[in-house]
């Protein structure tokens, strides 16, 4: 569970702040000079075109770790007037702005993953990864991509909320939990239930929440969801206490899944386990009642298909409430 770091961009003073962020980041992770200096141009870029041309915009920063290389997420969203001929603006000298038009081509070689999506007069999101060291060839059998915001409510220091993902052969399971209220406090019920998470990864969601039920009784109590992917027998088993949604889409079409009313911790009527079939290549959004119950992934031709993490920046820049501590996490099957 790595809390990103959240950057408003709205003037050109705060540019510099973000890279020497962003620098110290990269150090804390291993990056070499080289990759610091591969950072730091990213972010700067980015950032830029942040002040230049948006409306609104946040730069988030996130530890991520693949095929246990240490790397970093830069996710930049906005609600500016959006791109129309990405093509054109990801070609070095293109520029509506009177620059030399280096800014997303290089973003767009220096990351080693790169993923934009944009719509007029909606806004623009942009993803990178850049990594301490080379990936492998051969990657592991994780089954899924994961791409994941979550933030405390304005004015907190520490979300309330939290996620955690266990990975194992043919298996996901995956916890997204919200604790009562916002603060350290909600934050403590949160990660009492990340622990209980990892200590019982080998039980069903079910088993799994009843366990937090009893060891979060000393604290404020949750909302909190968990699904099993199981791929060899292309299912997912889903148990929910509270507000957190979870909904699989998939080219046929899309469902929700249930959970029940109560507070783990305190007051849970009914724990059940709901078994939903997986479609092949499916995609996964979970999330907190921090994001708004009315989005739709149709509304935006395209993002479907994106990164997860693009996906989960989308939702939270169009649906936060702005009111409450939030968590999207978004997976996909790898193919």
């Amino acid at each position: 569970m790595n809390a990103p770091v959240a950057l408003p961009i709205l003037e050109s003073s705060q540019v510099g702040e973000a890279r020497r962020i962003a620098m110290a980041i990269a150090t804390r992770l291993g990056f070499h000079e080289t990759q610091r200096a591969q950072v730091g141009i990213v972010v700067t870029e980015v950032a830029n075109n942040l002040v230049r041309h948006a409306k609104d915009g946040l730069l988030l920063l996130q530890a991520v770790t693949k095929n246990d290389i240490a790397g970093m997420e830069i996710l930049a969203l906005d609600k500016g007037p959006g791109i129309n001929n990405i093509q054109d603006c990801l070609r070095d000298g293109f520029s509506t702005g009177g620059t030399p038009g280096n800014g997303l081509g290089a973003v767009s070689r220096l990351s080693a993953f790169f993923d934009i999506q944009s719509a007029p007069k909606v806004g623009t999101a942009l993803l990178s990864h850049l990594w301490a060291s080379p990936m492998p060839v051969k990657q592991s059998n994780n089954n899924l991509e994961i791409g994941v915001v979550c933030l405390p409510m304005a004015g907190e220091e520490v979300p309330g909320d939290g996620w955690v993902t266990d990975q194992q052969a043919g298996r996901s399971l995956l916890l997204v939990v919200d604790g009562l209220g916002h603060g350290p406090l909600a934050a403590q019920a949160s990660l009492e239930a990340v622990q209980i998470f990892r200590d019982n990864v080998r039980k069903s969601p079910k088993e799994i929440i009843e366990a937090a039920h009893a060891a979060l009784r000393s604290t404020r109590g949750a909302a909190l969801a968990i699904a099993e992917v199981d791929f060899e027998r292309q299912v997912v088993r889903f148990a929910g206490v509270g507000n957190i949604s979870g909904c699989v889409f998939s080219p046929e079409g899309s469902y929700s899944m249930v959970s029940h009313n109560g507070t783990v911790g305190h007051e849970v009527r009914k724990i059940q386990e709901f078994v939903y079939q997986w479609p092949k290549g499916g995609l996964l959004v979970m999330h907190s009642d921090g994001l708004s119950t009315q989005w739709r992934l149709d509304r935006y031709p395209g993002l479907i298909t994106r990164h997860p993490s693009l996906i989960a920046g989308v939702l939270y820049r169009d649906f936060s409430r702005g009111r409450d501590d939030v968590t999207v996490l978004v997976v996909r099957e790898e193919s």
